[in-house]
């Protein structure tokens, strides 16, 4: 690689690809002056890195800032290693060089460092992202090291690739393979082991009143999924979709299960086309004049769907009783469906369900109990928005699309990586968050309320001779109206009641639900 471009960026040169440098002495180092100097069609990393000739290193937004000490060389070689020592690895990034170089830059380097853990790691690269096989014999000495360094990133089950002498370790297949950054934040998160503490909360409860809670939950969850689309659902809709909820983890993933999913959740079949898409798709409005769309989101090429589909399914399947953390494998999982965009509709109800999927598969939660999670996320609906705008927006730009005469889109260029190659971390973390939230508010907060119904009842039961759909009745007024009957309860539908027996109601009301214990 040419050492112009990685000269001092001087004032006139001081935004790269819309992101300003934090420093005007600085130059591009990394995955970013791969990008700039081959000019590689990708996102940008959360981060790009600078060598600055300041004595300080440190983080800005957008930028990871390093001293002159870190200076690679102003080559392939160094830039590589640079790469893969201070930032992790990208696949979608190192795709993208691949297919702009040639083949025989990489064999060079393998045959000039024949041991060497960054030439070897490069060189499995290369070939698992590309398919192609350097004309390089396999390697016979060196230890072997970690494609991915663990220490960085989450790496999966571990597999010796012998021609190499490295350990594959990452967390998916070729054709679906998120990778997510150990970060402070998810590291906290699963020191917290939420699903033992799960665990513990329900063991607190009689047995009674988790199994009524369980139902009541499924219900809140799968009415919540369908108001995460607008949609307010009818008790027939919502009961049938709570028991497809009720089984996730009990059939594998595969293209069958996720049509089978698409019925349960699509009833009346007759304007929708069932089965995966055969035309483009996207998220947005059609622009009010022409029609034309205008996407805040584009589905990955219909082409392109049974193989990051299978690729989805191999992740799934590859992660089973490895021990691999159960949330952030459910983020990666479930965001990439959501992302691809298989079906017509309704991806994101599925998306949600294979949420519940993949921490029951891996007993994340509780046996026979299923985490509201979509009741959390609808609670944080801006925040889920901006999560997957986070994933969707800037890639917009490397998408070339023209509308169809009946409105869609047709995607014209290569967009697979778009899809299988991503960074996943913010993914995870908004996911963890919402699974603590669940196990330590939600969660407990619903089934105490279920005892304290149960003790109103009790209550009422001994101070009147009510019918239960009566008690019912006046217990869900209190809750309107935080503890107080209102005056058009009290001259209508409990008018027998003098205000002294209101007072009383009210008056345990307060202390059963409203004093803290």
């Amino acid at each position: 690689m040419e050492t112009k471009k990685n000269k001092q960026i001087s004032g006139d040169v001081s935004v790269f690809h819309r992101r300003p440098l934090p420093d005007q002495t600085a130059y591009l180092a990394g995955y970013a002056a791969l990008i700039d100097f081959y000019d590689l069609q990708v996102p940008l990393p959360e981060k790009m890195a600078a060598i600055s000739s300041q004595h300080k290193q440190y983080t800005t937004e957008g930028w990871s800032i390093y001293t002159l000490r870190h200076k690679p060389e102003a080559t392939l070689q160094g830039q590589l290693v640079f790469a893969l020592k201070y930032e992790g690895v990208d696949l979608a990034i190192l795709h993208a060089l691949f297919n702009k170089i040639h083949a025989k830059e990489i064999e060079s380097w393998v045959k000039s460092e024949p041991v060497g853990s960054y030439s070897r790691r490069i060189w499995f690269f290369y070939e698992w992202l590309t398919e192609k096989t350097l004309n390089l014999p396999d390697a016979e000495t060196g230890n072997f090291v970690e494609a991915l360094d663990s220490t960085q990133q989450y790496s999966g089950p571990s597999k010796i690739s012998k021609r190499h002498r490295v350990r594959n370790n990452l967390p998916g297949v070729p054709d679906f393979c998120p990778l997510v950054r150990r970060t402070e934040k998810l590291e906290s998160f699963i020191a917290m082991h939420l699903d033992q503490l799960a665990q513990k909360k329900m063991g607190k409860f009689h047995p009674d009143v988790l199994a009524r809670a369980a139902a009541f939950l499924l219900l809140k969850d799968s009415r919540a999924s369908f108001a995460i689309e607008g949609e307010r659902p009818g008790k027939n809709r919502a009961e049938r979709w709570g028991r497809a909820i009720s089984q996730a983890g009990f059939y594998p993933l595969s293209l069958k299960e996720f049509i089978r999913l698409q019925k349960i959740v699509i009833e009346d079949q007759r304007f929708v086309p069932m089965g995966l898409r055969k035309e483009g798709g996207f998220i947005g409005v059609h622009e009010r004049l022409t029609g034309t769309p205008l996407p805040d989101h584009i589905s990955a090429k219909w082409e392109d769907l049974p193989r990051l589909l299978e690729g989805i399914i191999a992740t799934d399947q590859r992660f089973k009783g490895n021990g691999f953390d159960p949330v952030i494998l459910a983020a990666v999982i479930s965001f990439g469906f959501v992302f691809i965009h298989p079906f017509a509709d309704r991806n994101g109800r599925i998306q949600r369900y294979l949420i519940h999927h993949v921490l029951s598969e891996h007993g994340f939660t509780p046996k026979g109990v299923v985490f509201p999670i979509s009741a959390v996320i609808l609670e944080r609906i801006d925040e889920y928005r901006r999560i997957l705008e986070s994933y969707s927006r800037p890639r917009l730009e490397f998408i070339k699309w023209r509308p169809t005469k009946s409105g869609n889109v047709e995607v014209l260029n290569d967009t697979i990586d778009l899809y299988r190659y991503f960074d996943a971390t913010l993914l995870a973390e908004f996911l963890y968050d919402c699974v603590r939230q669940t196990v330590e508010k939600t969660l407990p907060n619903e089934i105490s309320y279920l005892e304290q119904y149960d003790l109103m009842k009790t209550a009422i039961h001994e101070l009147f001779d009510m019918p239960d759909h009566t008690v019912d009745l006046l217990i869900r007024f209190l809750q309107q109206n935080n503890g107080v009957l209102s005056q058009r309860a009290k001259e209508k539908e409990f008018k027998a009641l003098t205000s002294k027996e209101c007072r009383q109601l009210e008056k345990l009301y307060k202390k059963i639900f409203l004093e803290p214990t």
